[in-house]
């Protein structure tokens, strides 16, 4: 029996969709295994963009950032600590944009290698992942847009498209 290896997947909500000014403001994991990280991240000093529009689609304040946030070197290290080699992502650049942004800040490098979920999937499971992807939304009933439920979609999604998980009709 052939032994399948299941990758780790980040996601990451941001203050804005803006490619020069925005930052992250929650990063979530969903590890090989299931579990699930996730933390808010407090705004550096110099990090001042916001978007009024993206706060609605995510449901975190500004504020809450400030008082509830972990600080940026903390959340990078903490990342270190429990990733390594290739982590999964369903959109790359801004998610690589974000985390460079992350550690840049920190003054660390990543210990793992951002890349595109797309690197999993051959071209027909490429054509039915929002499919898939809307029947995993659908049976989890879990809130999107908030980076560790989005993290553990990814990894749900991922099973599924590969058959080991429950059908997409189920």
């Amino acid at each position: 029996m052939t032994s399948i290896n299941y990758p780790a997947f980040i996601d990451f909500e941001a203050s804005s969709l803006d490619l020069i000014a925005s930052y992250p403001i929650e990063v979530g994991i969903c590890m090989p295994d299931g579990e699930l990280h996730s933390w808010l991240i407090q705004p550096h000093v110099l990090w001042l963009d916001w978007s009024d529009s993206a706060e609605k689609v995510h449901g975190i304040s500004r504020e809450t950032l400030e008082q509830e946030g972990t600080p940026v070197s903390e959340v990078a290290a903490a990342l270190n600590e429990l990733l390594s080699g290739q982590v999964f992502c369903d959109a790359w650049t801004f998610d690589s944009f974000w985390l460079h942004r992350l550690f840049k800040t920190a003054n660390l490098r990543p210990k793992f290698q951002l890349e595109s979920i797309s690197m999993l999937l051959d071209s027909e499971q490429i054509r039915y992942w929002s499919e898939y992807r809307q029947g995993v939304i659908g049976r989890l009933g879990l809130p999107v847009h908030r980076a560790a439920n989005d993290a553990m979609i990814l990894h749900k999604t991922w099973e599924e498209i590969m058959g080991l998980g429950a059908p997409p009709s189920a």
